[in-house]
């Protein structure tokens, strides 16, 4: 007698099938280049659609309103919002994670590396800001001067990944981490700017969101499922202060702890302890010895074999790649171009500014802080990152979309100029697109390029 474990054969042929293929599939959502593909995907489809005869559907979808209620209490938001606001915030949450692992031990750990993509991104903000205001100032389109200063990190990271593996690891690290500075300078432009009226209750409540997330680390709660109301508490304090409330991810992912959950055994201690009392339970010819004890001993230990923001990327990563950023793509990529009358002087304006701002400020002022930085000895560049990799990352912070269309609707009043910044938009972000692809293969691998980058 061999035991109740079944023999292969005894395997149902269309499990067997099952599996290979979920393996398969596994393996196929983990290769970047995939996830960049399904991004350009959805917004190829947004554009197709919000541009053909069934263009009022696209509309109509995305306003639809979602009515959650209970008695007289009712929250109604429209299916753009939910997407935007709510489901980005899961995008930004691993992003976050992500950029605290490269500070705790990665790309970013020392102060000269962090500098970097802060400075970085100040040069791409400020450059393309001075573009436009030099080709606008002092006429009704100046009040756009924001709208070429922020990168789409989803759509950045999204053409980055399609170069595949032969660019370090140490180039998304930092085009990340410039987009997202570079995003959070956005949002505080849009607070300043363009927000009338701010709501500081909402920074109260956010603050108690914040209080209550580290009271719950200090608590050794590290259940993922915890964290969803301190973080919900966060993104609507956000939301209620007024700016951009997916803001609540970037901080929720940035406060994540880096270890795991003190312990009095070691997890692989506990993991070898409880495997063992299971296997002498299982064998005992007791069949009333409980198993749920170390059972759930082995769980908790295998939990906390990863860290928190190890956790979070390797939980979230593909329901963010395959699933929240096409949808992202799909909600908003849909610009129509109707109504963009480049005819107009002050329209052809606003057209130039964005696309000299985006396709050639972006990357002249990230290159250019970047230089100065690292000759000035007040950071250092990434392991693995060469100049080469700068240009690369200055090319493709040029690719606005979303935040720029985002900005451009609280920028303008006027229709007409509302429509050439989105067309403007569109245009310098396919722009800086191509050429930062086209770059990245001529210059593939750029880790060739690491010997002549640190001779430099």
């Amino acid at each position: 007698m061999t035991g109740n474990k079944p023999s292969p054969t005894s395997i149902p042929r269309p499990q067997v099938l099952t599996e290979k293929a979920l393996a398969a599939f596994e393996r196929f959502s983990h290769i970047e280049a995939v996830s960049g593909i399904a991004l350009l995907i959805a917004a190829v489809a947004a554009l197709a659609w919000a541009n053909s005869s069934f263009a009022e559907s696209y509309e109509h979808l995305w306003h639809t309103q979602i009515t959650v209620g209970y008695g007289d209490a009712s929250v109604s938001r429209s299916l753009h919002f939910l997407v935007n606001d709510g489901l980005m915030t899961i995008f930004f949450l691993v992003v976050g994670a992500e950029i605290r692992q490269e500070i705790h031990d990665g790309a970013l750990a020392s102060f000269k590396m962090a500098f970097l993509p802060m400075g970085a991104a100040v040069g791409g903000v400020v450059v393309p800001a001075l573009i436009y205001i030099a080709i606008n100032h002092g006429t009704a389109a100046s009040s756009g001067w924001a709208v070429p200063t922020a990168t789409d990190i989803a759509f950045a990271v999204g053409v980055l990944a399609l170069l595949g593996k032969s660019i370090p690891g140490g180039v998304r690290v930092l085009l990340l981490a410039l987009a997202i500075i570079d995003d959070i300078v956005a949002i505080l432009i849009i607070a300043v700017f363009y927000t009338t009226t701010l709501d500081y209750t909402g920074i109260a409540i956010a603050s108690v969101g914040i209080l209550m997330l580290l009271m719950f680390q200090r608590m050794g709660l590290s259940r993922m499922a915890l964290y969803i109301l301190p973080g919900a508490i966060i993104w609507y304090g956000l939301l209620k202060t007024g700016v951009h409330p997916t803001l609540a991810g970037v901080l929720l992912g940035l406060m994540s702890p880096v270890r795991s959950m003190p312990m009095a055994e070691r997890p692989l201690d506990k993991i070898q302890r409880n495997f063992h009392d299971l296997l002498d339970r299982f064998s005992s010819k007791d069949p009333d010895q409980s198993v749920a004890k170390p059972l759930k001993e082995l769980l908790q230990a295998q939990r906390e074999m990863l860290s928190p923001v190890q956790r979070i990327q390797m939980t979230l990563h593909p329901w963010v790649a395959f699933c929240i950023m096409p949808l992202f793509a799909l909600a908003n990529a849909g610009v129509s171009f109707a109504g963009a009358d480049l005819d107009n002087a002050l329209s052809q304006h606003v057209f130039i500014a964005v696309v000299l701002a985006l396709v050639v400020g972006k990357p002249v002022g990230v290159i250019l802080a970047s230089y100065l930085l690292v000759k000035l000895k007040l950071c250092e560049l990434p392991t693995g990152v060469t100049w080469p990799g700068i240009v690369l990352v200055g090319l493709l912070a040029g690719i606005g979309f979303t935040m720029s269309i985002f900005i451009a609707s609280l920028a303008f009043n006027d229709n007409a100029l509302l429509a050439a910044a989105k067309l403007s938009v569109l245009c310098a972000s396919a722009a800086a697109a191509l050429v930062g692809l086209t770059w990245g293969v001529l210059r593939r691998p750029l880790k060739r390029h690491q010997a002549e980058g640190k001779s430099e």
